[in-house]
């Protein structure tokens, strides 16, 4: 079964679909499926925000699930910045490079390095039934960045679990662990459990 993931980040479809894969699911994103459409994330939360953008692409797409994810990186020292707007924080036309630079900035004399990463996935079935899964990964902000693996804040958040940063971990370590990776299993653990009543 087709799954069209509202979202035209490679990054993110490949996680999806090593995760959702094993459930015989095949990810496709909006671009792929000539959708061209700007979602405004104007939700107080990443549940919100990620059950905006489903519903949006849910409109366009006849007799196909439809999933997407918000997901943000909060930082102890910022107030929980840069939070909802993680993707926006160094400005619209900012790359991960720009941000990653501005993060390492404002945590320079900071010591408390203490920061998360949360996602929440919203699925959105062909007759309109919605579910959400939320996963969250503790860490720190490094002083540096370390590797080019991964996307978005990767390289400067060191997980404490593995022991090393995403930057340098590789996939099937980062999917063990991640936020994104916890939000889709226990979106597949609620799948399953929908395909088999």
């Amino acid at each position: 079964m087709k799954i069209v993931a509202a979202t035209t980040n490679q990054g993110k479809v490949r996680e999806f679909q090593e995760i959702l894969g094993e459930l015989g699911f095949e990810i496709v994103s909006i671009h792929e499926m000539g959708i061209d459409v700007e979602v405004e994330e104007t939700g107080s939360s990443f549940t919100e925000n990620a059950l905006i953008k489903a519903r949006a692409v849910s409109l366009l797409c006849d007799d196909m699930p439809v999933m997407a994810d918000d997901s943000g990186l909060c930082i102890d020292a910022l107030d929980d910045a840069p939070g909802l707007y993680s993707a926006r924080f160094a400005g619209e036309e900012a790359t991960d490079e720009d941000r990653n630079k501005k993060i390492l900035e404002l945590m320079k004399n900071a010591e408390n390095r203490h920061a998360y990463y949360i996602a929440s996935v919203a699925f959105i079935f062909p007759d309109g039934r919605e579910i959400t899964a939320e996963g969250k990964v503790e860490g720190e902000i490094m002083t540096t960045e370390e590797g080019t693996g991964g996307f978005g804040y990767d390289p400067i958040f060191y997980c404490t679990e593995i022991e090393k940063s995403f930057g340098i971990a590789a996939p099937e370590e980062k999917n063990a662990v991640s936020h994104r990776g916890r939000a889709l299993k226990n979106l597949c653990e609620i799948l399953k459990k929908e395909m088999e009543e």
